[in-house]
């Protein structure tokens, strides 16, 4: 199971700042979403071995302090559902204010793990001021500096040790491919679970999945079987007003993280926003493999006839620079390659398993190295040995070389470029390490 920390708190604390402290000190993925209302930020971050999502939830530019209190309620609502801890940041240069009693009384009803943080606690004097927020009547309460990182490691250590390791015991669908269908809300998210698993419902069964807010559907037709993940069907919440889009974050984060393939569904007229390529970004630098689903194909018209490649091209540019992804054009409503998306899924999650033989790699990969020789660094002549598939989750590829350090970005693409082309990874990151010889 994926464990998700939100941060939360009223503008100006210094959210993105803790936010960014927590994820550069540990040189985790830092992604910038500009959302459809506000930017939002999401993020991996790593602390003694263990590694969890992070998200700031961001602040508010308020068009009347009663929408901005609603909003911000709103939001901690969400994180309150959505998350498994919660951080709330306060300011201690600007004590306890109204909507910092608010926030409070909202959490502290919270079955959900609540740190509370001080923020800016850089002097003697900040300290003795920061004492007023045990009033709040949070048990975890912890006195940070965001700007210099003082107190980060604490909360870092309190939080990882509520991650549990990973339960060794998996259900009988432990070794299906999982698919999860991730996207903006309103795609056709929903639409395309239903339309692949159809009328044939009695050969399809409900698991529960280890997260509530997904769900897990064991697909077993037409000789193929696989677990799809649907981000989309989730129970209303009562008494809170759905913030759909922060709502489709945090779900499409946790299916990344139990996902072999990521689908993500585009809707035709709208193409891919700054959200989609975020995600897209985020299931790379996870290892995910990744299909691209552009629905409503149907809707677009005046179809000329380079219309999809030259759609196709586009959609590359902006993936740009993990652009070997299978791009699909379907249409659920009208049932229109809606068993192609899940074929090529397959193939995805064929290529993500691949295992390439060290003699086959080497034969191949030293021949590319032959044909297109690393340039000379400092008068040192870099001379490639030998290669070696790592046994990870994710195509990874060591290279023994004289000079390791010397290898730059784009002789690396070559090398990445050769490899796609003489094995097939398409819709597979595949990661390249460079070791001494």
């Amino acid at each position: 199971m994926s464990f998700t920390v939100a941060i939360t708190g009223r503008p100006n604390v210094g959210k993105s700042t803790f936010f960014n402290r927590l994820l550069e000190q540990r040189k985790a993925i830092v992604d910038d979403v500009s959302g459809v209302t506000r930017d939002r930020q999401y993020g991996v971050a790593e602390w003694a071995g263990k590694t969890f999502n992070v998200i700031d939830t961001g602040g508010f530019v308020p068009d009347s302090e009663d929408i901005f209190e609603k909003e911000i309620r709103k939001q901690v609502m969400i994180a309150v559902e959505e998350a498994n801890a919660i951080i709330f940041m306060v300011d201690v240069a600007t004590g306890i204010t109204d909507l910092d009693e608010t926030m409070a009384d909202i959490l502290r009803r919270s079955s959900k793990p609540v740190f509370l943080v001080v923020n800016k606690v850089d002097n003697h004097d900040r300290l003795l001021e920061a004492s007023e927020f045990y009033s709040l009547g949070f048990e975890n309460i912890y006195f940070v500096s965001s700007i210099s990182g003082s107190g980060t490691g604490e909360i870092l250590d309190a939080i990882t040790a509520l991650i549990q390791p990973e339960d060794e015991a998996q259900d009988i669908n432990s070794e299906l491919p999982k698919f999860a269908i991730i996207g903006q809300p309103n795609v056709g998210k929903s639409s395309l679970l239903n339309a692949l698993v159809g009328k044939e419902r009695t050969i399809v069964s409900d698991i529960a999945g280890t997260t509530r807010d997904t769900i897990h559907t064991h697909y077993d037709l037409f000789n193929k079987e696989f677990v799809l993940i649907d981000t989309a069907g989730i129970r209303k919440k009562t008494k809170v007003h759905e913030d759909l889009e922060f709502y489709s974050v945090i779900r499409a984060i946790k299916a990344l993280d139990e996902a072999d393939v990521c689908m993500l569904m585009l809707d035709a007229g709208k193409g891919i926003t700054a959200q989609d390529l975020s995600i897209f970004a985020l299931a790379a630098k996870k290892g995910k493999g990744i299909v691209v689903l552009v629905n409503k194909w149907d809707l677009i018209e005046e179809k000329k006839t380079n219309t999809a490649k030259e759609y196709e091209a586009l959609l590359k540019k902006k993936l740009a620079p993990f652009s070997d992804v299978p791009i699909v054009f379907i249409s659920v409503h009208e049932k229109q390659r809606i068993f192609k998306s899940v074929e090529t899924a397959l193939e995805v999650y064929e290529n993500r398993q691949r295992k390439i033989p060290t003699s086959q790699l080497n034969d191949v990969m030293l021949k590319a190295v032959e044909a297109y020789h690393p340039p000379v660094v400092r008068g040192n002549a870099i001379k490639i040995k030998y290669v070696t598939q790592l046994p990870t989750h994710t195509p990874a590829f060591a290279f023994f070389c004289n000079f390791p350090d010397d290898i730059k970005a784009p002789y690396k693409n070559y090398l990445e470029n050769q490899l796609r082309e003489k094995f097939n990874f398409s819709g597979v990151p595949v990661r390249l390490f460079f070791r001494k010889k």
